[in-house]
């Protein structure tokens, strides 16, 4: 069996009841580990699942998942995912090569993510439009197309919920060309930078947009 739990947006303690009896079913467990970051150490959930936890980076996840799907062939393997495993990410390709090519059984146990949780800053659900993501600006690499989104959705009277950019291991493409593996230090998109780069768009584009955009 491979179970994808969702961990919840805060400590170790956010994961269901339904999906801590899975993991402690399980006799590997790995945390997904680039798409979003979990506040506090593995060894935190190490000590409550009463065994050890497998960083799967973006590497390990996107090429070498075979090891994760292999293991799920004859045992319960666990992969977990902070927030919910569908929500603001998507692990379907995972569970197609799982369930549909390997024969492995998959079940997946839910938990809150930042799709829902945003709420808690008093907008209703109901009224957002399309979320979208802001990734980093590279010297050659300065896509523009989630302004048009957020623009679209403020046509319509929506909200939009900003999914702001992490590089976590992020290998140096300097070192890359040269036949060196070294990963550039962590980073984590601040609002201040996200709002940089819509301005940035903005003059590229001489719009105004941020004028009449009420930003939280």
């Amino acid at each position: 069996m491979l179970y994808v739990i969702g961990l919840g947006l805060g400590d170790e303690r956010d994961i269901t009841v339904k999906g801590l009896d899975a993991v402690r079913s399980c006799s590997k467990v790995f945390l997904e580990a680039y798409t979003s970051i979990l506040g506090v150490d593995t060894s935190k959930l190490e000590q409550l699942y009463g065994k050890p936890v497998v960083v799967a980076d973006r590497d390990m996840v996107e090429t070498k998942s075979d090891l994760i799907l292999e293991e799920a062939k004859a045992n319960n393997v666990a992969f977990l995912v902070v927030g919910d495993p569908y929500a603001a990410t998507t692990h379907t390709d995972l569970l197609v090569r799982a369930a549909k090519d390997k024969g492995i059984q998959v079940k997946s146990i839910h938990n809150a993510s930042i799709m829902n949780a945003v709420a808690v800053c008093g907008l209703q659900l109901y009224a957002f439009g399309q979320t979208i993501s802001i990734p980093y600006f590279e010297p050659k690499w300065r896509p523009d197309s989630f302004y048009d989104k957020i623009k679209a959705n403020q046509s319509l009277g929506m909200h939009t919920l900003c999914l702001l950019d992490i590089k976590v291991k992020e290998r140096n493409l300097e070192a890359l060309m040269k036949g060196i593996e070294k990963f550039d230090p962590p980073r984590f998109m601040s609002v201040n930078e996200a709002i940089e780069q819509l301005l940035e768009i903005e003059s590229k584009r001489q719009e105004q947009g941020l004028d009449s955009w009420h930003l939280i």
